[in-house]
């Protein structure tokens, strides 16, 4: 008995020591633009929504750190100014330049109202945009819904296909113009790797006849490459270049919807603190296709880890893109 229970507990230990190891020394992407870039980013503005927590708070950090002027597009109005004032903190302390919400020049962060979930939302936001920016040098799909029960939207839309792809179709397709006209111009959609696992029902968009979290998630995911790609074909010749990541498994809210049973989240906290990305991590792509160098003029491509990476044949398919795209001007009530 004495023997077992020594056993167990050295088995124990040694997984511990284990994932420690692997949370140190294993392979992780390393962070960009350090040292000399701090000004890469000096007088361009980012918009990118969902930007008060997770990825998005974590690359807009970093896009201020490297002189952008960044719009930060959220839902929670009152969360997202909280953010914005840690925001402002964090970099203050950490040496830079001070950020008011109206310094006119590098650095400025800017809050603004954007409800994904909400047609209405995002065109009164779009709107305001476009009365108020000059112009618009990146913009960053970024904020998600991850397997939440079923719900819709405020105009019918099943919840995750109406915000991770139908908020942000018509959202980029109202700020093309601003975009054009900044141009050259980026747009990075943040994707998820489980893409592989949806489709695109034509028959049941709205996941009426059937509803799946998981696959529902992976369709909305599948919707945001294939968007990419035919958006891609469109801006060819304007200057404007848009592009898909995902971010790898990233220790985030987004999950905030799934059910993990009290007894068990102590080793799942375990199992994301060893094999999870930190936001920062997860972001670094983001921050990547918004800023470097090494990325002007490339269209329509998918990227992992600051990479270009293989898509399914599904992913590629020009048909499907094509038919997506005049489906969702439909639905979204977008006028020729």
């Amino acid at each position: 008995m004495a023997v077992t229970a020594v056993a167990a507990l050295l088995a124990a230990l040694g997984g511990a020591l284990w994932l420690a190891a692997r949370r140190f020394v294993g392979p992780s992407v390393q962070r960009l633009h350090r040292g000399g870039d701090s000004g890469l980013m000096h007088g361009k503005t980012v918009l990118i929504t969902g930007a008060n927590s997770g990825l998005g708070r974590a690359t807009a950090a970093e896009l201020l750190r490297l002189g952008a002027r960044v719009i930060m597009g959220c839902r929670d109005r009152t969360r997202a100014e909280e953010a914005a004032g840690q925001l402002r903190r964090e970099i203050c302390q950490a040496g830079g330049p001070e950020l008011g919400p109206d310094s006119g020049g590098a650095g400025e962060l800017v809050v603004k109202e954007l409800d994904l979930a909400s047609l209405r939302s995002v065109r009164s936001f779009c709107q305001e945009v476009l009365q108020e920016e000059p112009r618009l040098d990146v913009l960053i799909n970024n904020a998600g819904i991850f397997q939440c029960p079923y719900m819709k939207t405020e105009d019918g839309f099943e919840m995750q296909f109406g915000v991770n792809h139908l908020g942000h179709f018509l959202l980029t397709n109202l700020l093309l113009g601003l975009l054009k006209s900044s141009a050259p111009s980026r747009i990075v959609v943040v994707t998820s790797k489980l893409y592989k696992y949806g489709d695109i029902n034509f028959e049941d968009l709205n996941s009426e006849q059937n509803y799946n979290k998981s696959f529902c998630y992976s369709r909305s995911k599948l919707a945001n490459i294939l968007f990419t790609r035919e958006l891609a074909r469109r801006l060819e010749g304007t200057n404007v270049t848009v592009n898909v990541l995902h971010p790898g498994m990233v220790r985030t809210n987004l999950g905030r919807h799934i059910h993990i049973p009290l007894l068990v989240k102590p080793l799942f906290n375990l199992v994301s603190w060893a094999f999870f990305k930190s936001p920062l991590e997860g972001a670094q792509t983001s921050i990547y296709l918004a800023s470097s160098p090494e990325v002007e003029g490339v269209s329509g491509k998918y990227f992992g880890d600051c990479k270009e990476e293989e898509l399914l044949p599904k992913a590629m398919d020009e048909s499907v893109a094509g038919k997506l795209w005049d489906v969702s001007e439909v639905m979204v009530g977008i006028l020729k």
